[in-house]
């Protein structure tokens, strides 16, 4: 079986708070960065109705290219846990988002938005699966992802849900929507019904 990646998503409104009962759990802060995503869809398929994922992705002297597949029962759980597998091409320098961009546009991909979010990641020394990370999201608000890569979806996914109760999240709202659906709901509605006309 193939590694997947486990993840479920809260709203966030002290990320002071949760940063040090990170630090109390032993978590450490693993870097700060600011990515750049732009997300594409098909002419003949809308991703936003499939939930797929097609991703250019910019940070700190990297870029890569993600899909995720299309969401079904059996990747999104009732209670909001993700879990995917994901394709992954890693581009030779951070530079080359650019031309991977312009590559998806020549293709006829359609450009849905662009999200800009500053991520702090944090780790555990001895749990080397779990990633807690926290997103804020340009025009967005904050956010606490959970995430634990894992050959076996349903342990990871008692896993999350006991990491989450470490860190006291169980009552926050947890949001069942990517990223790229959160920023196109804050555009105009004449912005999203034109957002596959053109790029």
């Amino acid at each position: 079986m193939s590694t997947i990646e486990v993840e479920r998503k809260r709203e966030l409104t002290d990320a002071t708070a949760l940063t040090a009962r990170l630090v109390e759990a032993n978590y450490r802060q693993a870097g700060t960065s600011v990515e750049v995503d732009t997300y594409y869809s098909r002419p003949d398929r809308d991703f936003m109705s499939t939930v797929e994922c097609l991703r250019v992705r910019q940070r700190d002297g990297f870029s890569e290219i993600t899909y995720k597949p299309a969401s079904t029962a059996g990747t999104h759980s009732a209670t909001e846990i993700i879990a995917k597998p994901e394709t992954n091409v890693i581009l030779s320098g951070a530079t080359q988002a650019t031309a991977a961009n312009a590559l998806l546009d020549v293709l006829g991909m359609v450009r849905l938005c662009r999200v800009e979010k500053t991520r702090t990641t944090f780790r555990h020394p001895d749990r080397g699966d779990i990633i807690v990370v926290i997103d804020l999201i340009s025009g967005v608000g904050t956010f606490v992802e959970t995430e634990i890569m894992a050959d076996d979806p349903a342990a990871a996914a008692t896993l999350l849900d006991q990491v989450e109760r470490e860190l006291d999240l169980v009552d926050r709202p947890v949001v069942s929507f990517p990223y790229r659906d959160l920023v196109l709901r804050q555009r105009p509605a004449s912005a999203r019904d034109s957002r596959t006309t053109s790029i």
